[in-house]
């Protein structure tokens, strides 16, 4: 038996945000700057571009990467298997942009990790083997169980981007009835 690289996307986002809190926790190299969309924005900073992707590269600490990865690297082949390992790095890019985006938009706060990825894939694993013009009982039982757990901690003091979590969840929900039309 050998090992397979079954869902690339996947195993190599996992293993660049491993690498990234390694450097950064282990090897006390500052990079995380580069990998979290700040509070402020300037359209002539490329860096500031880049930043609007790569924050769900950068994680504050073990606990939010295991947490994060742990549903990514459940969801994320299953998915990747279903759309194609382009379609899912597509979808992973949006959805990043978005939040990144709106993050800016709407807020003064930084914005790092995965977290809108995830729930991106949450809702759209929930369509995956639907059929067209039906809704399945999952995603609106998911789609109930995080919208009401995402907007009561969004009166919670915690550091944590309950906002991203949403805007993940919807983009993953309209690729996933997009991905439908196209199938279907």
């Amino acid at each position: 038996m050998r090992l397979q690289y079954n869902a690339p996307v996947v195993l190599t986002f996992s293993f660049i945000s491993t690498g990234l809190l390694i450097l950064q926790t282990v090897l006390n190299m500052p990079v995380m700057g580069l990998f979290s969309v700040s509070g402020t924005f300037s359209p002539t900073n490329l860096v500031d571009f880049f930043r609007l992707f790569s924050h769900v590269l950068g994680h504050a600490n073990w606990e939010h990467l295991l947490g994060n990865l742990t549903l990514i690297m459940l969801l994320g082949p299953i998915l990747e298997e279903k759309y194609g390992s382009g379609s899912l790095l597509f979808m992973m890019a949006i959805t990043a942009f978005i939040t990144g985006v709106l993050n800016v938009m709407f807020f003064s706060t930084g914005l790092l990790g995965a977290s809108g990825i995830v729930f991106m894939m949450i809702l759209l694993s929930s369509v995956v083997n639907s059929q067209r013009g039906q809704i399945p009982l999952t995603f609106i039982l998911v789609v109930i169980l995080f919208l009401g757990k995402e907007i009561a901690n969004a009166f919670t003091n915690n550091q944590i981007s309950e906002f991203a979590h949403i805007v993940g969840g919807v983009t993953g929900a309209a690729f996933g009835f997009m991905a439908r039309r196209r199938v279907g």
